[in-house]
């Protein structure tokens, strides 16, 4: 009877064991966001807070699983440093401040020039496809204002389901993927 006790007791310290050990197995390692931040602040050369840096900290909230290689910065694109870990597969954006020796130029936004509205909503239209040796047309309603160039949604009536269609010239749109004839 004591032989099987023993086996019994040994059995369940090897449960407890097992069972002990379970939450350290299921503990994931986590990235340290202070390296993370250590790198952008090496890759672009200021620190957190000043021109040219981090906007501010790696947001703390973020459980990524531990890089096993060094993550990559690549940037800046878009006001921004991209920190990567490609043998895992994660990718977050850090903000960077302005100014900063890797700042461009200001830029001037070009104003894009108003054409003209050729075609209002509401007007009937002749949708037109074909090719060199073809061509079919068919009477649509416009559902878009839209100039000289512009897709506009056109459809044969209310029920119907709109097409999408390059205005050409008032009153003429041509269905796109055809060549021009």
């Amino acid at each position: 009877m004591s032989r099987i006790i023993i086996q019994w007791v040994l059995k369940a310290m090897a449960l407890f064991a097992i069972l002990g050990a379970g939450p350290a197995f299921a503990q994931q390692r986590f990235e340290n966001l202070d390296r993370l931040d250590s790198i952008v602040a090496m890759t672009v050369g200021a620190n957190i807070g000043e021109p040219g840096g981090a906007a501010a900290q790696v947001d703390r909230r973020l459980k990524l699983a531990a890089c096993p290689e060094m993550p990559t910065v690549t940037g800046p694109v878009f006001g921004a440093a991209m920190v990567e870990c490609k043998p895992i597969g994660w990718r977050i954006r850090v903000p960077l401040r302005a100014g900063g020796a890797y700042a461009a130029a200001p830029r001037v936004a070009a104003q894009p020039e108003a054409k003209p509205v050729i075609i209002k909503r509401g007007d009937p239209v002749q949708l037109v496809a074909g090719g060199q040796a073809f061509t079919v047309s068919r009477l649509m309603i416009a559902d878009e204002d839209g100039a000289a160039g512009d897709m506009i949604r056109v459809r044969e009536d209310r029920r119907a389901d709109p097409v999408l269609a390059q205005v050409m010239e008032t009153g003429i749109v041509r269905v796109p993927g055809f060549k021009d004839f």
